[in-house]
């Protein structure tokens, strides 16, 4: 579990292919001394596991899955990402909920200033476009951020100087695909509202186990 408030970015210093798997290796000033093999770090949004930590950074495997479904697929040497360890139950919740998964991948459709803000419009899948709302939370590369309005599959969000300053969101252009995170809340009012027939989680079941009267 992460809250989308990024501590610090790293450089990919390489990745290798393991078969459809991956082996990251990142470099980062971030303090790792509180990291643990087995920990999890959010890589521009996608939760990995630290299977190796380094004098200057840390090693995690990304499964096949998390490549077809992230940025990281197209991952170089020399790329920055943005970097969030694991929330602790008693730090303080800066941003929103974030888990780490992340839903798809988005395209960067218009770049522009506002006075000392950056404007970026993001287009997304059509299927994740309903977990969106105007004024709602939404994670773009890890970053936790506030949707300040949405036309069909696109949405607009504010860079503020400090969030373009700390993360890679300054450096984003036309163009370039970001890694998406919906609000967790949204796909569970969904679920409960349009149960599929393998889903039990309607008001009738909700009922009969005494969660509502």
């Amino acid at each position: 579990m992460f809250t989308g408030i990024v501590e610090a970015t790293g450089t990919v210093k390489n990745i290798t292919r393991k078969g459809e798997d991956a082996r990251l290796e990142v470099d980062t000033s971030m303090d790792l001394g509180d990291v643990m093999i087995g920990d999890s770090i959010a890589v521009s949004g996608a939760c990995l596991t630290v299977t190796e930590l380094r004098r200057s950074g840390f090693i995690a495997d990304v499964s096949a899955e998390t490549l077809d479904k992230t940025i990281l697929k197209a991952m170089k040497q020399g790329n920055t990402v943005n970097l969030e360890k694991a929330l602790k139950l008693n730090s303080f919740l800066g941003g929103h909920l974030v888990l780490g998964h992340v839903d798809g991948i988005g395209t960067i459709c218009d770049r522009f200033d506002k006075s000392t803000s950056i404007i970026l419009g993001i287009e997304i899948d059509t299927n994740l476009s309903k977990y969106v709302v105007e004024k709602g939370s939404i994670a773009i590369d890890g970053v936790s951020l506030t949707v300040n309005r949405c036309e069909r599959n696109r949405l607009y969000v504010n860079i503020i100087p400090h969030t373009a300053r700390a993360t890679t969101l300054e450096s984003k252009k036309v163009r370039d695909r970001v890694n998406i995170e919906t609000d967790i809340l949204g796909k569970y009012i969904d679920k409960l509202l349009h149960p599929d027939k393998e889903s039990a989680i309607t008001m009738d079941f909700l009922s009969e186990h005494g969660f509502v009267k």
